[in-house]
């Protein structure tokens, strides 16, 4: 354990007086950038081994100071460690901790670096960790949708535009189009993290150093697919946690449209699902109620993350090259990104297995509002009247249907005929909820059967995609 005497500063020498308790305050980022200790020490344990590959350290002094890093971690992970304010951040106060336990051989440790490379290596190996994780939260939600869409190929329900109801679809079609979002939020994270693979370790404090050292060595030690190329972009560059940042609120504004459904849905007045007790709550004063908060919370945490975005990107705009104190602002946007994406995740990962869908109640809904006008318009086209012509007449039929209380499919023959003499009775095929979806057999297409082959494939999207996540 670290002693209790007042450490010395790393840059002390060059100050004649004591730092200002105030400034000590407002410099420190220990209170919320502490939670790096783990990549931090994995970037030092390969960082003094490379060093002790070239020939700049000894391998006894290596070795000690990887078990002098090694302990450190172990009390940090038990909750023995004391983090101290006055030593400014996760760096320091771990680099001074190692001085205490092994000696003066602890203090080589920062040979050949700056904290200017090791935070900006600290920050992607997390955010690669991070990312790997959401990454995987994403394949789970993605295989309960295809599931559920593959359970409810048959379901019909109204596909609405304007909130205004416009043509029947599946409620497996309907699930498929989350999928689709969230198989591109999966993408989009994989992109994002091979641009975040990217050593700066080496860099320095910006200009590189001239101990012969070998990036590329501890670039295989951490996993790095490659080494930055440029030193003042390497310890400046921050694109990396913009761009996660970017993915996140993608994720987060397809976790809130989905969210938005379920609140709607719920509602008495749609009544199409049912979401399970354990995963809503009730009013303090309204007896009856069954909230759907943690689908609102969804929706209202949206915010949080595109304010993370905006947070970074407004941080970065004016800073020349090339690292500026500045970028201590960056973890607490990154990390509060991190952890509302992850939560969120886990909320729908919960809610959905309890989710129970009212078929009988869609069905009835998509029933209302002349849904297959469509479909009369082109049955029209195919005995030969042209679309625009179409639909002026199933236009007209929809008035006369309105008046009359009717929904098309309820119209007889004679009915339809005052309209257009081309309809015959072979229409009403057409005119129903199932005969609409299934007419739309195609790739993209809401018929059962489309359904089921795209889940196939999400399926198959799924398999490799999981097994690439075990290989890595």
């Amino acid at each position: 354990m670290a002693s209790n005497q007042s450490p010395v500063k790393p840059w002390a020498g060059r100050f004649a007086g004591e730092t200002h308790a105030f400034v000590e305050e407002f410099t420190q980022s220990v209170s919320f950038d502490r939670r790096l200790y783990r990549q931090d020490i994995q970037g030092s344990i390969a960082h003094v081994r490379m060093l002790a590959h070239c020939g700049v350290l000894p391998e006894d002094d290596a070795g000690r100071i990887v078990k002098g890093l090694e302990s450190i971690l172990s009390d940090i992970e038990a909750d023995r460690f004391q983090w101290r304010v006055e030593l400014e951040d996760v760096h320091m106060n771990i680099e001074s901790a190692l001085a205490e336990r092994i000696g003066d051989v602890g203090k080589k440790l920062h040979t050949a670096r700056s904290r200017n490379d090791q935070v900006a290596t600290d920050l992607r190996l997390y955010l690669r960790d991070a990312m790997d994780e959401l990454r995987a939260l994403l394949l789970t939600l993605l295989q309960s949708l295809c599931a559920l869409a593959e359970r409810e190929a048959e379901t019909i329900m109204p596909g609405v535009t304007h909130m205004q109801t416009a043509q029947p679809v599946t409620f497996g079609h309907h699930l498929l189009a989350w999928c689709a979002m969230l198989q591109r939020d999966e993408q989009r994270l994989l992109d994002c993290r091979r641009r975040t693979n990217v050593l700066p370790l080496g860099a320095a404090a910006l200009a590189g150093t001239g101990f012969p050292i070998d990036r590329e060595y501890a670039a295989r030690l951490l996993g790095f697919d490659r080494v930055a190329e440029n030193s003042l972009d390497a310890v400046s560059d921050r694109d990396f946690a913009v761009e996660f940042c970017g993915a996140a609120a993608l994720i987060m504004m397809h976790l809130s449209r989905f969210a938005e459904e379920l609140v709607l849905w719920s509602s008495p007045q749609y009544c199409f699902i049912e979401l399970d007790e354990a995963w809503c709550t009730g009013s303090s004063i309204m007896p009856q109620k069954k909230n759907p908060d943690v689908a609102e919370l969804l929706r209202g945490k949206t915010g949080r993350v595109y304010g993370d975005l905006m947070a970074l990107l407004t941080l970065m705009k004016g800073q020349p090259l090339a690292y500026n104190r500045d970028n201590q602002e960056d973890k607490e946007a990154l990390f509060d990104a991190v952890d509302t994406v992850r939560n969120c995740l886990r909320a729908c990962c919960g809610m959905l297995p309890g989710l129970r869908v009212q078929r009988e109640a869609m069905v009835a809904a998509a029933a209302r509002g002349q849904g297959t006008a469509t479909d009369l318009a082109d049955y029209l086209v195919g005995r030969g009247v042209p679309f625009r012509d179409a639909h002026a007449i199933v236009g007209r039929v929809v008035q006369f249907a309105i008046g009359a209380g009717k929904d098309l499919s309820e119209l007889n023959i004679e009915e339809l005929r005052r309209f257009s003499g081309r309809i015959e009775s072979d229409v009403f095929a057409r005119l129903t909820l199932q005969g609409s979806v299934a007419a739309r057999d195609h790739v993209g297409g809401t018929a059962p059967r489309q359904v089921r082959l795209a889940a196939q494939r999400l399926r198959e999207y799924l398999r490799q995609a999981l097994a690439q996540e075990i290989s890595e």
